[in-house]
């Protein structure tokens, strides 16, 4: 049975459930990447953003939310439509394929870029192909933001490597038995235009992904 991904946000609203433990570490690691993000507009992208519990969260009344120019891309109509209910100036919320480039040349490179709750669902090929986009989709010295889970196998200490290959420096990472994999990366490359027309990666879903 596919995952209805509406009802897995409902997961959050435990407090001691390890989404709601992960989320509150995304959130802090979000309010730190804004907090030392460069003066002026900042612009932010969030890739399958589900909710947008994350970033609208901090947001909400972080002292630099006036600053930032954001775009969550949602595929799920349920989800965006609870995170386009959140109103908040300077974000928009796309409902589409966040695995289309054409969601994002108008903002990038971005200061701030989110791919959580992604990695889980794509295959090893693709989670390194959407590696390889965020050095087009990342202004220097931006922040990217990521999640996987640490189950077997775990490709957490890989994917550090795939972006640590392509110019990223590592900031942040999550304990090993924390329970969840939480990744934050800075790029310290020069930016390459986004290809317009591209897919980034295709979504599986973990489900169908832990299928023997």
């Amino acid at each position: 049975m596919r995952v209805d991904w509406r009802g897995w946000h409902d997961e959050y609203d435990d407090p001691g459930s390890w989404m709601a433990r992960r989320l509150r570490v995304v959130r802090e690691q979000i309010g730190i990447a804004l907090d030392g993000g460069p003066p002026g507009p900042l612009r932010a992208i969030s890739l399958c953003a589900g909710q947008g519990r994350d970033l609208l969260g901090v947001l909400a009344d972080h002292p630099r939310r006036g600053d930032v120019r954001a775009r969550l891309v949602e595929l799920d109509p349920r989800n965006a439509a609870v995170a386009r209910e959140a109103g908040l100036p300077g974000v928009e919320v796309v409902t589409g394929d966040a695995a289309l480039t054409d969601h994002y040349v108008d903002l990038v490179p971005a200061h701030l870029v989110l791919v959580c709750g992604v990695f889980g669902n794509l295959t090893d090929d693709d989670i390194r192909r959407t590696v390889g986009f965020c050095t087009q989709l990342c202004a220097t010295g931006g922040t990217v933001i990521w999640t996987r889970h640490r189950e077997p196998r775990d490709l957490v200490p890989s994917i550090c490597v795939w972006f640590e290959e392509l110019g990223f420096e590592r900031r942040w990472l999550s304990a090993p038995d924390a329970g969840f994999g939480v990744g934050v990366h800075r790029f310290t490359g020069r930016p390459k235009t986004l290809a317009a027309g591209e897919r980034m990666f295709t979504f599986v879903g973990y489900d169908l992904l832990q299928d023997p």
